[in-house]
């Protein structure tokens, strides 16, 4: 086992990292017990899906009256003295990482008056693609929700896992600037990163309404930081620490029915999706998902198309117009899964090419969210192999059902 402090002072031995010394004072604050803006586990409603406007920051905080939520970051990373670009204006990237918080909203048939009531349960996975050594390192957590060590707040993004933490406030020109820690003994590396939002954020789908499938409701609130922009330091527990830049993508989302409900033959039932997150080299942000039934069919898809603010910054949202078509299968040697590693996705926009940056990329989370699913950083090209950008391709259940 790696110890602590001695590992991990490869990020700070001169003391407090600049993201460690801006989470100080919060951290420090967590220690008392929940206040003003902590989650609580409000009473139990089976009202729909609030589709009040957003506002912000309220908005990038939890909504703990929802069934899930959660905050979510990936992104590609280069070492700050790494080789001229070889490819397009960004060249490869050395790493991705990953880090994702669950909110869980757990109704107990007899409520109990007590702090140690499960009722929100929090989760985390945080991982790291070596793209040089073609490996996968990951952790995951989950603990009770609404002490020191796992705990969100309601008026803004401040979400703490043990030491895993994610946090918002308002940076240069008020747009988000997020501080990440994501230390891990278990799987030999930690991360910190500051990132800058360049832009307001993205409300995907109809202001932030996202729909999922046929059913109104089978929707969720959904919002997007793409092309977050900062640097920060990586160290691997094999490999030393080195400084580097990163290009990233933030989505939060919170829903009461994401996968529809009834049984597993409803007709608007989906088992799991396949969704990318993609950062174009000329400051585009794409986003593109399926929602999938058992059987295979599509249920629905979406995403949107958002220009850089040097083209005018338009948006266009897609839904219904997606066509996705697999061109290359790994299996898992660990669950079986036969994953689509390569893509073609049909658009309103043009057709593109998805490609894995390799295929081993599964994450075996079934200690926590309790199935494994493929999270990695994949490329885009269009048809005539011209690259375009980087970003992660999410793949959901081809392992089993995903128990949302």
């Amino acid at each position: 086992m790696i110890r602590r402090r001695p590992w991990l002072a490869g990020l700070g031995a001169a003391g407090l990292s600049m993201a460690q010394a801006a989470l100080a004072p919060r951290i420090a604050r967590a220690q008392t017990p929940a206040g003003a803006g902590s989650v609580a586990n409000p009473p139990s409603s089976t009202a729909p899906l609030s589709a009040e406007p957003l506002r912000f920051p309220r908005d990038h905080g939890s909504h703990p009256a929802t069934r899930v939520e959660w905050w979510y970051v990936t992104g590609v990373l280069r070492e700050a003295k790494s080789r001229p670009p070889a490819q397009g204006p960004l060249g490869r990237p050395d790493f991705g990482f990953q880090l994702t918080f669950f909110r869980v909203r757990n109704d107990l048939t007899r409520p109990l008056s007590s702090a140690f009531a499960p009722g929100q349960i929090l989760l985390g996975h945080a991982a790291v693609s070596d793209l040089g050594r073609q490996r996968l390192l990951h952790d995951q957590r989950v603990l009770r929700h609404g002490f020191a060590n796992a705990r969100t707040e309601t008026e803004d993004t401040r979400v703490r896992l043990g030491d895993w933490q994610l946090r918002r406030v308002d940076g240069p020109d008020g747009r988000s600037r997020y501080t990440l820690l994501m230390p891990s003994e278990a799987g030999g590396f930690a991360l910190e990163l500051t990132l800058d939002a360049l832009r307001e954020p993205l409300l995907q789908g109809q202001a932030g309404w996202s729909r999922k499938g046929p059913d109104e409701q089978q929707a969720s609130r959904y919002v997007s930081e793409p092309q977050l922009s900062g640097s920060g330091r990586l160290a691997l527990r094999d490999g030393g620490t080195r400084e580097v830049q990163a290009r990233a993508w933030l989505d939060h989302e919170w829903s009461n029915q994401y996968l529809g409900r009834g049984g597993d033959t409803a007709p608007d039932r989906a088992s799991g999706w396949d969704w990318l997150g993609l950062n174009l080299d000329d400051g585009t942000a794409l986003t593109l998902f399926q929602m999938r039934a058992q059987d295979g069919r599509v249920v629905w898809t979406g995403g949107s198309w958002r220009e850089p603010a040097s083209r005018g910054g338009a948006q266009t949202d897609f839904q219904q117009q997606l066509a996705f078509e697999p061109l290359a299968v790994w299996q898992s040697p660990v669950s079986l899964a036969r994953y689509p590693v390569k893509w073609r996705i049909r658009t309103p926009k043009g057709v593109f090419l998805v490609e894995a940056a390799y295929a081993a990329q599964e994450i075996d989370t079934r200690r926590s969210t309790g199935f494994p699913y493929w999270e990695g950083v994949a490329r885009l090209t269009d048809e005539t192999g011209r690259a375009l950008g980087w970003g992660y391709l999410e793949m959901t259940g081809y392992a089993g059902r995903v128990p949302l």
